[in-house]
């Protein structure tokens, strides 16, 4: 005979699991690391180059001491190599450098970014470095619109480094920061102080928020806005360099696609011949048609003087073409005595505005070789990332996550934009580089593996569960 009872035989139900207070304060950390990597020259810019110093060796001494209490797992073995071995052969440097004190300086710099980088991709989740990255570029692309509008309605004029404002005209190998141009419509540059650079984190804003939407997070409306407010700075920025990386994007996205779409073996091939081909008769069409290219972008042909400015580099890097100079990313200033740098160019200037030649000037041939494996080692990663369906077992149709699209993205926008600036090895880009390298190598399934078995504490972003 049933017995009926008013008590339930089902287990009691409990709250949610949510990240505990540490955790989310890691994460509050990180993201000001990531957002202070990306906001690059704001910090020289505002403060100074002695107090920003200051402020990237606390930072590092915190990261660290951060990263000793909490003691994530890390498969030591998979280590991005590559990029570790160009940061030994530019701390070599300081045998042969000519100008010591400036690569002791700016190998801190290097050192620290490269263990911050390893840092957070050791203590956050796939999920939670991706949303990280979207918190960052929300605070410096929101800091930009309002640091412009700020610029345009109070300060009403030129800002110069330091918010000094000049005597009458600019005088020559001043550092402006910003050219008051929101409301007049001109080119804008954000907290960096640079339209290129304000651009290329736009459009990486675009990349990254867009996968969060796609990825069904929470505030979805809100994320929409973000992408919108990006797209208005990277138009505003006019960047030239910035509309190729955003072509660049475009391309890398429907390859990838497409490529998730087939379902034989070598089908891909035929893909791959295409879009070789697609992209070698695009860089043919740039180059013999840059004229009309730049000219519609209102840009000259020779990139603003920079091929005058590549051309003595190339014959001061040519001088030493093995080893180079030595280390000095981002250049040193001209006016320190102890500094022989390139003669005749831009006192302004604090890079060559081209990777390739700026790490061929500093650590010639074999650092240019190092750099060439580390992005190459990037690029063949984060793309298989990207194109082959999570599968660990039996089960082979698993959906993609949209989350694994951030890396090769982000490599498409560091790889162009290293044509005609050299962002890519300065603060916010070889962070990018190195923790996106080291996270692919301890984490190359989405949700697998040691370092991915934590709480995410997505709070409602779906996840869907490994079959």
């Amino acid at each position: 005979m049933a017995v009926h009872t008013k008590h339930p035989v089902a287990a009691p139900p409990t709250a949610p699991i949510r990240a505990t207070s540490g955790h989310l304060l890691l994460r509050g950390w990180c993201i000001f690391v990531l957002a202070a990597a990306l906001a690059g020259s704001a910090w020289p810019l505002a403060l100074g180059i002695p107090a920003t110093a200051v402020a990237v060796v606390v930072a590092g001494v915190v990261s660290a001491s951060v990263w000793a209490l909490s003691r994530p797992p890390v498969q030591w073995r998979r280590l991005p190599w590559f990029a570790l071995s160009y940061v030994l052969w530019a701390v070599c440097s300081l045998l042969w450098t000519t100008h010591l004190a400036a690569t002791a300086a700016t190998l801190v710099l290097l050192l620290v970014t490269t263990m911050q980088a390893v840092f957070v991709g050791a203590v956050l989740t796939w999920r939670e470095l991706v949303r990280a990255m979207a918190s960052a570029l929300k605070w410096v692309l929101g800091l930009s619109l309002l640091f412009e509008l700020w610029v345009s309605v109070v300060w009403r004029g030129v800002l110069l480094a330091g918010f000094a404002r000049p005597d009458g005209v600019v005088a020559d190998g001043a550092v402006v920061w910003s050219h008051d141009q929101l409301m007049s419509g001109g080119r804008i540059q954000g907290i960096v102080g640079d339209a290129t650079a304000l651009a290329f984190l736009a459009l990486l804003g675009m990349v990254v928020f867009a996968v969060r939407f796609a990825s069904r997070a929470p505030r979805r409306t809100l994320l929409a806005g973000w992408f919108a407010l990006s797209a208005f700075l990277f138009f505003r920025a006019g960047s030239a360099l910035g509309w190729l990386g955003a072509a660049a994007v475009v391309l890398v996205l429907a390859t990838v696609l497409v490529m998730r779409t087939t379902k034989r073996a070598g089908e891909r091939t035929r893909y791959y011949l295409v879009y070789a081909l697609i992209a070698a008769a695009g860089m043919l069409a740039v180059w013999f048609g840059r004229s009309q290219i730049f000219s519609f972008l209102g840009r000259s042909t020779d990139l603003d003087g920079r091929e005058g400015t590549w051309a003595l580099i190339a014959a001061k890097a040519l001088e030493r073409p093995v080893q180079g100079w030595g280390f000095a990313t981002p250049w040193p200033p001209l006016d320190a005595a102890s500094v022989p740098w390139v003669p005749g160019i831009d006192s302004a200037l604090t890079q060559a505005h081209s990777v390739w030649l700026d790490v061929l000037l500093q650590l010639g041939i074999v650092g240019m070789a190092l750099l060439a494996l580390t992005f190459f080692a990037y690029v063949w990663r984060s793309w298989f990332f990207a194109v082959d369906r999570p599968r660990w077992d039996l089960v082979a149709d698993r959906p993609y996550s949209p989350v694994t699209l951030v890396p090769t993205l982000t490599g498409a926008i560091l790889l162009v934009q290293g044509v005609a600036d050299s962002g890519p090895i300065v603060a916010g880009g070889w962070l990018l580089i190195v923790m996106l390298a080291f996270k692919i190598k301890q984490a190359p399934l989405l949700g697998r593996g040691a370092s991915e078995e934590r709480l995410v504490g997505e709070q409602g972003e779906t996840e869907r569960v490994p079959r």
